[in-house]
């Protein structure tokens, strides 16, 4: 019997790289999509690899009819970036279109689409769940939502076995040095060793729904073994600040973080009324998923690698 046949679009980030190691590990032959001339590290995991720019229509066809995967993975997405919206409008728009397209016209494959909690926007409660209202407020969050209702149509209406994965924010020692969470394990290392003396950030009584992306990624792939495809919150339920990031980040490294850390009014962004947290209650009850990695232990990590970045290893144990 032939192995299953998994197509993963954005390979190449935090999420694709544990997605491609699960589902290796599970026996699967995994195709990766790479933006043309794009390099990666891919971590030992064998990945059949593929060129194509998500706007090119054709080549998506042509790609998905020659694997003819078993199941597919869109998880390839622009933010936006120094006001480019157009950009993020095409790649997450007209790129999942493209994709839907291919996957109709080639085969019986499941999808998975990955969606964000920016998707509700101006929430009105909290927590949120499957059934809270879509009221995106940014250009991301609203290409996010036409994404997941172009893929409800072409599930209702041309049966295609696809789901949607309200993701909250989650982290891990892959994550891009553009985002929060990796600004500060990676300052806090740098301030340990001598070579920073000082971290500037927003608003640290900011609150966030954290979780692993190796525990995100499962949620991904039990969602296309279930006899029915449905959508799903996924998230830990639990908020925590910036503040408490910046604690454990520095506590693991052996320092008090207030010396270090100053807040500067140009990191700031609006405050969130009512905080973004998911109730993941349905992925609990349908899918048996709960995340299995505690802050401490994420934030650990996150610290470890940093600092085997300069040849520091194994000093770092979750408090």
């Amino acid at each position: 019997m032939s192995a299953r046949r998994a197509f993963i679009t954005g390979i190449t980030g935090q999420d694709g790289s544990y997605l491609a190691e699960l589902l290796s590990a599970e026996g699967y032959e995994v195709h990766g999509l790479f933006r043309p001339g794009e390099s990666v590290n891919e971590r030992g995991t064998d990945i059949c690899r593929h060129e194509c720019d998500l706007e090119d229509g054709a080549g998506l066809r042509r790609i998905v009819g020659a694997i003819r995967p078993d199941e597919c993975y869109h998880l390839a997405a622009q933010s936006v970036v120094g006001g480019e919206e157009l950009p993020t409008i095409r790649i997450n728009v007209t790129g999942t279109l493209h994709l839907l397209q291919a996957l109709r016209e080639s085969a019986d494959c499941r999808l998975f689409l990955a969606g964000s909690s920016e998707m509700f926007g101006h929430v009105d409660r909290a927590p949120q769940n499957e059934n809270t209202p879509l009221r995106p407020r940014n250009v991301y969050g609203v290409s996010k939502v036409a994404a997941y209702q172009l893929m409800r149509v072409y599930r209702e209406q041309d049966g295609m076995f696809a789901c949607c994965g309200i993701l909250y924010n989650h982290e891990s020692p892959r994550r891009g040095p553009q985002f929060v969470t990796r600004k500060i394990t990676r300052a806090a290392v740098r301030i340990s060793l001598g070579q920073e003396s000082e971290l500037l950030l927003g608003n640290l009584e900011a609150v966030r729904d954290w979780g692993h992306a190796r525990d995100y990624v499962k949620a991904m792939w039990l969602m296309l073994q279930q006899d029915t495809p449905d959508d799903y919150v996924v998230a830990t339920g639990q908020l925590r600040t910036v503040r408490d990031f910046v604690v454990a980040a520095f506590a693991a490294v052996g320092l008090d973080w207030q010396p270090y850390v100053r807040v500067s009014p140009e990191f700031f962004r609006p405050a969130e009324k009512i905080p973004f947290i998911g109730d993941s209650s349905k992925a609990a009850a349908k899918l048996g998923w709960r995340p299995e990695t505690a802050f401490s232990d994420l934030v650990s990590e996150m610290v470890n690698k940093e600092l085997a970045c300069y040849g520091v290893l194994g000093t770092v144990r979750p408090s």
